[in-house]
């Protein structure tokens, strides 16, 4: 410790002395000099102990007379005098004076002070004896230091440290069990007064207090162990304070290890004793320097061994260094946790286990590693091993899942990590293969949904690995050619994207390829690893080969030999084979038969049946040729005669993926398979009666005949007035169809237009039940709807076999399922289906359209408002109807089977009021886009179909798209055009992410031509026209905001899409601006509107000579919210905030059952704009108006009686229903009317109107994710709305 020396006047040794210059002496005290004896010398200092003993601080007089006298008792004479007696009362004469001279003591010599306190220090010594003659003496000694605080004279010493450090030492070193309580009282009122009064603590001088708590001392000194304990007890906020301000970083390290060793130790109960230490040496986790929090980390886990009762301490400790910014640090916690978890279970707490649980998804992958294998080795010792009992197994059962949920993660480090822990932990492949399959059984049973989905994923995944091998393999054995070249590059580029750091792979894959073509051995060594028939045992043999023959001896660490290890065990089966397909099938027998170890095992024999079946169906598309045994398909057959629907669906298509040889090989199993898939076709579940077909279809070579004795009965036997009886033909007829057109299309073409359609589709004879919910389970969709759907996936299969339009089917099965869509699914119009139902037949109907549009023939004559009718379903007012076509978009797209301008339909959800359905939407444009990108990159062809391609391109579809979105009425409506602009942002946001080839100048100039055409669905309208080139107008206007870049030349010279634009005229330019600069301002810096204005199910489309085609007005025309209260801000604004909770929250009636997405994460930052008029997520749906008469809200969850009411008024005061088709209707507006009558915002109408906000009875009621509120807008827009419009004779 560093103390500055205050500069003083130096003064000789003799210091003052007396008039005749003699040292004064007490009286009858004679001069004590060398030349005296020992004894004399001993007499005469007594007296002189005597007389300063009775001396007090106001006797100037006499301090003054003994000055020279205290001066002469420092001489070294008397501090090395070999005498103890004679030390001991100089050293007592030297207390009294530093008390009688205090606050200044007589020495101003630094040295001096040093040695004087040093040989004070030796003195304390004599403590020890408590049975010798002086030891009163040296009490006295004790006692007047501690009361004087005379060692406090040493803070201006420089090394202070040093004599602080002794003293402590010797007093350490000299109490014991003889010691009486004032002798330790003092002794820690003087070490206490040295410690708390001083400028700190300095590391040596804590030692020297510490290294008495090691348990090791205790047991040698516990009197010191106890003055240590209360010594530091006394002064732990000082200390503290010193050790967490000090600037020395290794100085507190220093003091970390030291207590770090102290209160792990096995015996040390020191935590529990001396708290507000413990207290302070857990403030060390949170220390500013890095390797104090690591070496308190690291302490964690002997202290969580040692001493379980300090786990509750320890774990908000370790919780904040879990989140530590340093990598190492974290690394550490969880080392920390995973240790004394594997030492003993019951040592850490769920709390903890949840820390590692955390870091499985850290953001660096050193991290992540230890996390998942440290949790994989818990499972294995705990669950696998079951070492600790059912109780620590059920505490860490949860690891499995979480385990393989990680596959999810894009990192390709992750997954071959979660395959390596599935293959070493999870399911040990070096288990004998029954006990293997046990394992995968049970395990399969107990995985929750999303992990079965990611072990799935992970076996189709090496299972396209290995095929990706196998045609390599298969391109080595064709004659060399440019093209097998280019093949072969585009195959080895596919094989490293599945390695670690596909940068460096690339190379060795080309290495390794190169070895494949030299060494014929190697090649058929790796043949044999990837064969069908290729078992576990041979499958780790010929891994062992290979590696044995890359290996370099002279190069221990080989990258190029790890890479292959990877890829080999990718590919290699080291689970599965025909032995243990064999051993799973017995296992599920046993459970079928109930001699299985089920329960047990944590599962019921039920769920053991159910899962074993799911677990033999995914191994059927990856492992095919395993099953091909009698006693399999035995034990299969038997699985088809079970009640359980699920079970035998599985089984049926576990022949469909694996019976290709049945029909040759094992005809006893074919002439009992035969006559059950028939049953199935026929009675069976749908899901049963399309597996049965597909399976007929698949594995017999006389599939016409059997097909043919399906289709007959059961196309003779069709009657609508049995709907429940009509949904498993519907299947099988669909399905034999599309398998089988040319045998079966004409025969299916009087089905279709005397059944399907005319006796169907255009029929309702039951009335559903009018609940004004928007969407009911399954299980509650009535027979005659559930026919419906069934109906209109039968039309499309049909078509989708013929592959052609040469009968004109397609165009007459597209304006049905247009006026499907059009009517809101009510195709008859007669109101007699529900809204729920109607869901149903709208979902249905837009998943139909883009169904077709996947065949190219079909997609050609799919006219621009039939694509825009099918685009309206993702802004449809049922939450899950928008949640289900859009992960049906999704999942078209992701696969490359839609043209791109489905892709468009996504920019409509920024419309969307719930916060969860935007962010989906946003990271399914960013997965496609990737796709998209990427298959350009690795297919050299694909650069001749780039406007298929390109994502770029979806600009053009995406202006159009919105241009006749319905709800843009009026070109120069500042609020219509915010909308247009979040939605353009929502697509080219994610567009412009990167500039890559210069494509912002790309985009800008596709926006640019387009004003130089006309709209090609309606060319000569000018005001379509006018509405085109504003959005062309606001497009631009955001990228020219958005991108500095897009100034520069564009690359190429854009195409656009003939089907949507004109060809441009050559005379023709326009350079008009079709926004004011005032709207463009206001666009780019004006107060964002509120999300959540979704417009009506089906938006009226514009089109020239065009019949309106608009319902009646029915339940959509009433309210329980007046006209004047649309009118009232306040109203609004109150509306709009329970709007926008129930949507944030998601509150819906019409979520009972809702559909959940569990492929794709919603993001925290949905849109990452920073500025504010983009920003989409205020989803604020409560304005209660109506500017176009669009269908925009539901009915609250408390309003089914006033719906009820409002049909009711509707049909009294209302016309009756003309007859189809209807050309005119009386305006929405006018039935509206009524609603105006009513005064009371809370009062019933009998016009509920589908714009109610949440009702005051059921809070939250109004459903979120159905809220479509539109803006707060004056009486004059809501008078006249635009219709529908379509014409189905086209």
């Amino acid at each position: 410790m560093d103390f500055t020396a205050q500069p003083k006047p130096a003064t000789a040794l003799c210091g003052v002395v007396s008039a005749d210059g003699k040292i004064a002496y007490p009286p009858g005290v004679k001069e004590i000099t060398d030349k005296i004896t020992t004894d004399e010398m001993i007499k005469r200092l007594k007296m002189v102990v005597k007389t300063f003993m009775d001396m007090d601080q106001d006797s100037e007089d006499e301090k003054q007379q003994y000055l020279p006298l205290a001066l002469h008792l420092a001489s070294e004479f008397f501090l090395r005098n070999p005498n103890k007696d004679v030390r001991l009362l100089v050293a007592c004469c030297l207390a009294d004076i530093f008390r009688i001279y205090a606050p200044e003591a007589p020495y101003t010599s630094h040295d001096k002070l040093k040695d004087i306190f040093l040989f004070i220090t030796r003195q304390l010594k004599g403590l020890e004896d408590t049975k010798s003659p002086q030891f009163n003496r040296y009490f006295y000694l004790l006692e007047n230091l501690a009361w004087v605080k005379s060692y406090n004279i040493c803070f201006e010493l420089e090394d202070c440290n040093e004599i602080f450090i002794q003293l402590f030492r010797t007093l350490f070193s000299v109490i014991n069990n003889s010691h009486n309580k004032k002798v330790q009282m003092h002794m820690l009122d003087l070490m206490s007064s040295i410690i708390m009064e001083g400028d700190g603590v300095t590391q040596e001088l804590l030692d020297s207090i510490l290294i008495n708590l090691i348990p090791a001392h205790k047991n040698l000194n516990k009197q010191s162990f106890d003055l240590a304990k209360v010594l530091l007890k006394r002064t732990v906020q000082t200390i503290e304070a010193c050790i967490a301000n000090s600037n020395d970083g290794e100085e507190r390290l220093a003091v970390v290890r030291l207590l770090a060793k102290l209160f792990g130790s096995k015996d040390s109960d020191l935590a529990t004793q001396n708290r507000p230490l413990w207290q302070c040496f857990l403030g060390r986790f949170n220390d500013i320097h890095v390797p104090v929090r690591l070496e308190s980390v690291k302490f964690a886990s002997h202290c969580l061994m040692n001493h379980p009762d300090l786990a509750k301490d320890l774990t908000e400790y370790l919780k904040v260094r879990s989140h530590d910014p340093e990598e190492a640090i974290r690394h550490d916690v969880i080392v920390t946790i995973i240790t004394a978890a594997k030492r003993d279970l019951a040592l850490v707490n769920d709390q903890l286990l949840g820390f590692v649980r955390e870091r499985t998804l850290d953001k660096r992958w050193r991290v992540r590693k230890e996390a998942m294998m440290g949790l994989a080795q818990l499972y294995k010792k705990y669950c696998l091993h079951g070492e600790a009992g059912k109780e620590a197994a059920e505490k860490v059962s949860w690891i499995k899942d979480k385990l393989l949920h990680i596959y999810y993660q894009n990192s390709i480090d992750d997954k071959l990590l979660v395959e390596k822990i599935f293959a070493q932990y999870l399911v040990p492949h070096n288990l004998e293969t029954e006990e293997r399959m046990k394992c995968l059984y049970y395990l399969y049973a107990s995985l929750d949904p999303n992990a079965v989905k990611a072990l799935n994923e992970m076996w189709k995944c090496q299972n396209m690995l290995r095929s990706h091998v196998r045609e390599l393999l298969d391109l080595h054995k064709q004659p060399t050619s440019e093209a097998n070249c280019s093949a072969m590059f585009g195959k080895l580029m596919t094989i490293a994207k599945n390695l670690p750091d596909p940068g460096k792979a690339q190379d060795f894959v080309k290495k390794f390829n190169q070895v494949l073509g030299d060494d014929e051995k190697l090649r058929s060594q790796l043949e044999l690893l990837i064969s069908p028939t290729c078992s576990c045992k041979q499958a780790d043999i010929c891994v062992r080969e290979i590696a044995r023959k890359l290996a370099n001896p002279k190069q221990p660490t080989n990258p190029f030999l790890e890479m292959v290890k990877f890829l080999l065990e990718r590919i290699a089966p080291v689970h599965i084979d025909s032995e243990a397909i064999s051993a799973l099938v017995k296992l599920m027998n046993k459970s079928i038969e109930g001699t299985a170890d089920d329960e047990e095992e944590g599962v019921s024999p039920d769920t053991a049946i159910r899962s074993g079946l799911e677990l033999l169906k995914v191994l059927s598309f990856t492992h095919p040729t395993s099953f091909h045994s009698a006693e399999t398909y035995e034990s299969l057959l038997q699985c088809l005669r079970m009640e359980d629907d699920k079970v035998a669906e599985a089984a049926i298509q576990i022949f469909r993926n694996t019976g290709h040889k049945i029909e040759t090989d094992l005809p006893q199993i074919r002439s009992t398979l035969i006559p059950i898939l028939h049953q199935k076709a026929k009675r069976g579940t749908p899901h049963q009666a399309k597996q049965a077909v597909h399976c007929i279809h698949a594995i017999f070579t006389n599939k016409e005949v059997q097909l043919a004795q399906i289709f007959e009965p059961l196309s003779r036997s069709l009657n609508a007035d049995v709907p429940e009886q009509l949904i498993t033909p519907l299947v099988s007829l669909g399905h034999i169809s599309m398998l089988a057109p040319d045998q079966f299309a004409s025969p299916m073409k009087s089905v279709v237009a005397n059944f399907i359609v005319k006796d169907l589709l255009m029929n309702d004879r039951s009335t559903g039940e009018k609940n004004g919910k928007l969407w009911s389970p399954d299980e509650e969709v009535s027979p005659e709807v559930l026919a419906k759907v069934q109906a209109i996936k039968l039309l499309v299969r049909w078509l989708l076999g013929m592959k052609n339009n040469q009968s004109k089917s397609a165009n007459s099965t597209l304006r049905l399922l247009s006026a499907m869509l059009v009517s809101e699914g009510d195709l008859t119009e007669q109101k007699r289906i529900s809204k729920s139902d109607m869901s149903r037949l709208r979902l249905a109907a837009g998943s139909a359209i883009m169904k077709l549009a996947q065949e190219p023939c079909y997609h050609e004559i799919i006219t621009p408002e039939q694509f825009q009718l099918c685009a309206l379903v993702i802004n449809d007012e049922c939450y899950q109807v928008r949640q289900i076509f859009a992960q049906k978009l999704h999942k078209a797209l992701v696969k490359l089977l839609l043209p791109l301008e489905y892709m468009a339909i996504f920019a409509l959800c920024a419309k969307d009021p719930v916060k969860e359905r935007r962010a989906h939407a946003r990271q399914c444009l960013l997965k496609n886009i990737s796709i998209r990108r990427e298959y350009i990159k690795q297919n050299p062809m694909a650069t001749e179909k780039l406007l298929s391609l390109l994502p770029e391109y979806v600009v053009p579809y995406m202006i159009h798209l919105l241009a006749h979105d319905p709800d843009f009425t009026r070109s120069q409506d500042v609020d219509q055009l915010r909308d247009i602009k979040e939605c353009l942002w929502f697509m080219l946001e994610v567009l412009m992410t990167k500039n890559e080839n210069n494509s912002h100048a790309f985009m800008k100039k596709m926006a640019e031509n387009i004003k130089l055409t006309r709209d090609a669905q309606s060319p000569d309208e000018s005001k379509t026209n006018e509405k085109l080139y504003t959005v062309c107008d606001v497009a631009l206007c955001v990228i020219n905001s958005k991108s500095a870049l897009c100034n520069a030349d564009s690359p190429k010279d854009p195409v656009l899409p003939m089907k949507f634009f004109t060809q441009p005229e050559k005379d023709f330019c326009n350079d008009k601006s079709y926004i004011s600069e005032e709207t463009r301002v206001l666009l780019l810096t004006g107060k964002p509107k509120p999300t959540g204005v979704l417009g009506t199910v089906n938006k009226p489309l514009s089109a020239t000579g065009r019949k309106p085609y608009v319902r009646s007005t029915g339940t959509e025309t009433g309210s329980n919210i007046n006209v004047n209260s649309e009118l009232n801000p306040s109203t609004g604004n109150r509306s709009r905030e329970q709007s926008s909770e129930a949507t944030e929250t998601g509150i819906s009636e019409n979520e009972e059952n809702p559909v959940r997405i569990i492929s794709v994460t919603p993001v925290k930052n949905i849109d990452p704009v920073k500025n504010k008029e983009i920003n989409s997520d205020q989803a604020t749906q409560g304005n209660i108006s109506s500017d176009r008469g669009k269908k925009r809200t539901v009915t609250a969850a408390g309003a089914e009686n006033i719906q009820q009411k409002a049909d009711e008024k509707v049909d009294e005061s209302g016309p009756p229903a003309p007859s189809k088709p209807r050309r005119g209707r009386r305006p929405k507006s006018e039935s509206q009317g009524n609603a105006t009558k009513n005064d009371d915002i809370n009062k019933p109408t009998s016009k509920g109107r589908k714009r109610a906000a949440v009702s005051q009875e059921s809070p939250g009621g109004l459903e979120a994710g159905n809220a479509k509120a539109p803006k707060l807008q004056d009486v004059a827009k809501k008078a006249g709305p635009t219709e529908r419009q379509i014409d189905l004779q086209r």
